[in-house]
């Protein structure tokens, strides 16, 4: 049997056929047994604080599945305690698909990828979303702030990651003391017209407004 949901994965039915068929159920066991954990570790929240992305998954009431790439300065998703992750919600293109699905109780998997030396770290857990949580203002232009309570923590076969090295990060992240510009899909005809009422896209000087 696969470990329960206190000690490693519990692998459903689906899982063990395909384990079975490919003779992978001992040593699934083992990732199970041995490299599953239920709280950050040191290396995993050095690993976290050193990235500047991650891929998103959540599920909605309906269930269908969506997944949503984040990005921002490293160490944008902070490590709050062993149990708990921070993130900041920028401006997006306002279909709120990953951050609707957390507010209808999605569970939620993270994971975050070293794509300059292939490392990958799997985050799994419950999630909340809020517009008064006490570390909104220290992201400049978060709109709402992600909590991720930690259920689950494993490394992932890092040797599929394709090797890229940073060119330059985002000029759109949010960032003290200075003016993102405005993404060039607000201002096409199909957009411009049925933007919120309160985007910078919407300045009739084309001035931006600036992150507090």
């Amino acid at each position: 049997m696969g470990a329960d949901a206190t000690t490693g994965i519990d692998y459903h039915p689906g899982q063990r056929e395909l384990q079975d068929r490919f003779d992978t159920r001992r040593i699934a066991d083992r990732i199970s047994e041995r490299l599953v954990h239920h709280a950050l570790t040191a290396d995993d929240m050095a690993f976290i604080d050193a990235r500047d992305m991650v891929f998103l998954a959540t599920v909605g009431p309906d269930g269908q599945p969506t997944c949503s790439y984040k990005g921002g300065d490293p160490g944008f998703v902070r490590v709050v305690d062993e149990c708990t992750l921070a993130m900041p919600c920028y401006d997006g293109n306002g279909m709120f698909l990953s951050l609707g699905n957390v507010a209808a109780g999605s569970p939620v998997g993270l994971l975050f990828i070293d794509f300059e030396d292939g490392g990958r770290t799997r985050v799994e857990g419950t999630a909340t979303v809020a517009a008064d949580d006490p570390l909104l203002g220290t992201w400049p232009g978060a709109l709402l702030v992600m909590r991720i309570q930690v259920t689950r923590v494993f490394p992932n076969c890092g040797r599929y990651v394709h090797h890229y090295a940073l060119v330059e990060r985002s000029t759109f992240v949010p960032r003290h003391r200075q003016v993102p510009p405005v993404p060039s899909w607000k201002r096409a005809d199909w957009a411009c017209d049925a933007l919120p009422a309160h985007d910078p896209a919407n300045d009739p000087g084309d001035r931006p407004v600036r992150w507090r």
